[in-house]
């Protein structure tokens, strides 16, 4: 994942109606257009995930005994910003309405063979 903060920053992380033939745009078919926006959605979720567990793990302390947990003000607040990100949904709507998706389909290039 590319650097998340500078990704989302100017995105509201609230949801909000949609203009439904803004998505048709480019597809010209509204469960396409759906369909390329869930992909991503999948897509930035696993990378999300990932990225917040690698810089977990750096806080990581392997214990033998129970009650010994420890509070680290470092792993609070990046476990905050995480929860505080838009939605991968929300994202992803943002990335295809502008633009920045590139995608194809499948059948096309079975087709071509």
């Amino acid at each position: 994942m590319t650097d998340i903060k500078n990704q989302v920053q100017n995105i509201d992380p609230n949801a909000k109606a949609r203009n439904i033939k803004s998505f048709i745009v480019d597809t010209n078919n509204i469960y396409e257009a759906l369909a390329v926006i869930t992909s991503r959605a999948k897509q930035l979720a696993v990378d999300i995930k990932q990225e917040l567990h690698g810089k977990l793990d750096e806080f990581a302390i392997t214990s033998e005994t129970i009650e010994e947990i420890q509070e680290n003000k470092e792993q609070i607040e990046i476990s905050k910003f995480y929860e505080k990100l838009p939605n991968p949904t929300i994202i992803a709507t943002e990335e295809f309405l502008e633009g920045r998706l590139e995608y194809r389909k499948r059948n096309s290039v079975e087709n071509e063979d």
